[in-house]
């Protein structure tokens, strides 16, 4: 979440007592990371300041709202490895296989193509 200033901004305002409530769209939009869910959730309770996404039902203002937002998380975060690992294997695939998935730099040719 350091990566993004806008995001790190609204964690200000919340400290500072500005807000009460995050409302995102989905939860996937806030974050996928079950690491970075963990420091949001404590800084929320810390702060008296609650996570709100419309799409997923989520409100952490309870307990079973907290839950519900660390299982999503959960599954995002499983869904993201698993692509990961599907892409990978495929990519050493079809590295073994003969076939480089990228172009040649400009000016040089593949062996054994003209």
């Amino acid at each position: 979440m350091e990566h993004r200033p806008a995001f790190q901004q609204m964690l200000t305002d919340m400290r500072a007592g500005k807000i009460n409530y995050i409302v995102a769209y989905k939860l996937d939009r806030v974050t996928r990371s079950v690491r970075d869910l963990e420091v949001l959730i404590s800084d929320l309770e810390k702060h008296n300041c609650y996570l709100v996404c419309d799409k997923d039902d989520v409100n952490t203002s309870t307990a079973n709202g907290r839950f519900f937002v660390r299982m999503l998380t959960v599954l995002s975060q499983l869904e993201i490895e698993i692509v990961s690992e599907r892409t990978k294997f495929g990519l050493t695939g079809a590295i073994k296989s003969g076939h480089i998935p990228n172009r040649c730099p400009l000016g040089y040719k593949r062996k054994g193509k003209k």
